[in-house]
This record gives C-alpha cells, structure tokens and sequence, in this order.
C-alpha cells in the first residue's frame, strides 16, 4: 500500500494543529501538560494519526466522550475525519494513581470511561476544580515521577538494575512501584526514552547508528533498529521522512 502523502515532511500541519498548555502550580506535581487537537479533513480521506508511546495516563474529552486512557507498550492509530476537535490531560508518570483505586498496571493498553475511575464524569470546562477536588496525599507519586524524570533525563540510564541502586532500593522493589504507578516496568520505560533520544536525532539530522546503539546501551545496531521498529511502528528511516526538511 503506497504510504499517505500527508504523513511525509510536516504535511499534516496543513490540517491540524496541536497545541500544548501548562497547568496551573498546584496541579503541576501531578499533571505534566494540557494538550489539544484541532483538524479539518473536510473534503479529504480519513487520515491515520500515529501516537508514539510515553509511560502517561490521560483524560481525554471527544465528542461529548470523556475517557481515561492509560500506557500503550506500542504506538496506537486513531483515525481522524471529517472536522473535530479533541483535548487532553496528560499526567505525569506515576501521578495518575492517587487518583485511582487500582494500580496503574490495570489501565495499560485500555481507554475506560471517565465515570468508571472518578465515580463522576467531568467537564472539559471544569476539569481543575474535578481534579483540586480529588486531590489525594501520596507522596511515593512524587518519588515515582522523580525516578521516570532522572530516566528521561540521562541518557546514561540504560538499566533497570541501575536506576534501582541510584534510587538506594532493590530491583524487585522498583519494578513493584512502577507496576503500582507507572503500569510499565522500568525496563520498558528506560528503553522507551532511550528510544525517544534516537527520535530527536532523526528529527536534527543523519544518525551515526553505530555510534548511537552504544551509547544507548543496545548490543549492537540491528537490536536499536528492531526495538525502535517495534515500539514506534515503523523503522527509524521510514519514521525520519516524518519531518519538515
């Protein structure tokens, strides 16, 4: 099947915009960002939005649908058309849970409505004051979201065994607390942002793939190829032609 045109080089900003907000300081321990979409495919075929993963829940308001969805291990489509809108609430990783009564692991891979977590459904409008309202003490969110943080923020973190003796506790206690917070393992997560790296580096130009799977900690170059192929849906050259020139 030829690849739709409208995903080479930045063409799909020709009918949609995204938009990104900050939230308001006491909700910003816990939510990361607002985020919207706006399209218009009046007159065009149905468009194939790929969404790459991150280790974060969302709320998300579409059509008078409002939905809490949780981690993908790998990337989702979602099928835009016609004219519509969508906007979100991105929480940081592990911050969703104060929130819930399950742990986070229990959400992965799934979209659930809003009423089903909450007990109440809230309104885009009023989605703060939802949120002030159902503000829970728990610390270990912050302590969770400061370890994904330290993940995305050195590279050098390419281990789960690592990042535990950084944080001064065993492994099987780490994996515990991600599994609560998180719903992925920190395996995964640490790969995922390791992987996010090689994005940005496609996204500024050529890659020395060599040079690149060792510093990242990947055995050699074909294991970095197949694991970014693998999350991200398409191989890193075929991902590459995504961005404006």
């Amino acid at each position: 099947m030829p690849r739709d045109a409208r995903e080479l080089r930045g063409a799909w900003a020709s009918f949609q915009t995204i938009r990104y907000a900050d939230p308001p300081p006491e909700l910003a321990a816990l939510v990361d960002h607002y985020w919207g979409v706006e399209w218009d495919l009046r007159g065009q075929p149905p468009y194939r939005q790929k969404v790459v993963p991150y280790p974060c829940v969302h709320v998300t308001f579409r059509d008078g649908e409002v939905l809490v969805t949780g981690p993908a291990r790998r990337h989702v489509v979602r099928v835009l058309e016609g004219r519509g809108r969508v906007f979100g609430v991105a929480f940081r990783p592990g911050c969703f849970r104060p929130f819930a009564d399950a742990p986070a692991a229990t959400l992965v891979g799934r979209s659930v409505p809003a009423a089903e977590i909450f007990g109440a459904v809230p309104r885009e409008d009023g989605i703060e004051e939802f949120l002030r309202a159902r503000l829970r003490p728990d610390p270990l969110a912050g302590t969770v979201a400061a370890i994904v943080e330290h993940v995305r923020r050195d590279p050098r973190i390419t281990r789960a065994d690592q990042l535990a003796r950084d944080h001064g506790m065993g492994l099987r206690r780490l994996q515990r607390l991600f599994r609560e917070y998180v719903g992925l393992g920190p395996k995964w997560v640490i790969r995922r942002y390791r992987l996010h790296e090689v994005g940005e580096r496609l996204a500024a130009g050529s890659v020395d793939w060599a040079a690149v799977a060792a510093e990242l900690g990947y055995a050699d170059q074909p294991h970095l190829v197949r694991d970014f192929t693998a999350v991200v849906g398409e191989s890193p050259t075929a991902y590459a032609q995504r961005y404006a020139r």
